[in-house]
Order: structure tokens, then C-alpha cells, then sequence
């Protein structure tokens, strides 16, 4: 075992800044208008596992399926920019007949475990030790709970004013990140 404080601060950062929950809020308290029911443990665990099997296998999963991680990344900012124009423009794309719950898609996929952060996942998985990612991994799974759980109280404080202006700005940022995803992966797609 290779445990190095530096290197699980630096993923657990990474990874914190590319699954930006923060950001996420807005999305959340819309998810949770609309079904009603977040399931914070459900969609935490799914994402820890989701990402720390693409970890060890993601790289093998996309090209047995023929799949290069460009074109995951790219796939991932399509879905990333199709929620921002939700936020924005206050429509609504992503429908499911009778939703019961939002707690795997669309949070636990692709919102928090998506594209971005499996393909960071790829890249620190370059750079440092593996027990050390998957520490950054369940450390920012505390704070994914932490803000599932809190975003009735944070809709509450906020107001359906205050979501609304959030939802708008955090909406814009979100599509600037898929923007950015999909012009940096787009180039080098074959």
C-alpha cells in the first residue's frame, strides 16, 4: 500500500472540483420538485461504485466496447449541456413517464459519477496511486451525502426566488462546462 496524504488531498480536490456539488444544488432541488424523493444514500453508493469500478476497469470497458474515452467525454458534455438548457431555459427535457425516484439517473449517473469525473478518474489514475484515488474518491462522497440530504433545508433558506436566479447562473456555468468538455475531447475524436 501506497497511501500518500498529498496525493489523496490532490484527487479528493480534482475530483471535488469536477463533480462540483456545489453547483449541483440547483440541480438537485429541481430533481427533487419534480420526484419528489432524493435517496442520498442510494445515490452515493452508486456513485462511489460506479466510480471506483471505472477506476479499475474503465479504460478496458470503453475499448471492449469500441469505445475511446474521447467519445465517452463527448457523449457526457451532450448530457451535461441538454441539463444546463433545463436550467436556463426553465424547459424540460429529461422525462421519465412516472418518476419515483432521480436518485440513479440522472444523479447518481451522470451528474455526479459522469463524464467528467470518469475521465479525470483516468487521468489521475495516471499520476497517482490507486488506493489513494479511491480514499479522494469516498471522501467526496461524504460531501455528495452531505449536500443530498441538506438540499430540502438549503431550498427552504433559499427560497423558489433565490433557486430560480441560482438555478439560471449555475445553469449558464454548467453549460460552459459541457462546452468546454466537448471542444477539449472533440478534436481528438477519429
Amino acid at each position: 500500500m501506497n497511501f500518500s496524504f498529498k496525493e489523496i488531498i490532490t484527487s479528493a480536490m480534482v475530483l471535488f472540483a469536477v463533480i462540483d456539488m456545489i453547483g449541483n444544488i440547483p440541480i438537485i432541488i429541481e430533481l427533487r420538485r419534480k420526484v419528489g424523493h432524493i435517496q442520498s444514500e442510494k445515490a452515493s453508493v452508486v456513485s462511489a461504485i460506479i466510480m471506483i469500478a471505472f477506476l479499475f476497469l474503465g479504460e478496458q470497458i470503453l475499448h471492449l466496447i469500441g469505445i475511446d474515452v474521447y467519445s465517452f467525454a463527448v457523449a457526457g458534455a451532450l448530457v451535461l449541456f441538454f441539463l444546463a438548457l433545463e436550467m436556463i431555459l426553465g424547459i424540460q427535457l429529461f422525462k421519465d413517464d412516472e418518476p419515483e425516484t432521480a436518485s440513479i439517473v440522472p444523479l447518481a449517473f451522470p451528474l455526479i459519477a459522469g463524464a467528467g469525473s470518469l475521465t479525470t478518474l483516468l487521468s489521475l489514475r495516471a499520476e497517482y496511486h490507486v488506493e489513494n484515488i479511491v480514499v479522494g474518491i469516498l471522501i467526496n462522497m461524504v460531501f455528495v451525502y452531505t449536500i443530498l440530504k441538506s438540499s430540502g433545508k438549503i431550498s427552504r433558506i433559499l427560497g423558489k426566488g433565490g433557486i430560480n436566479v441560482i438555478r439560471k447562473v449555475f445553469g449558464i456555468i454548467l453549460l460552459a462546462i459541457a462546452v468546454k468538455l466537448f471542444a477539449s475531447n472533440l478534436g481528438n475524436l477519429v
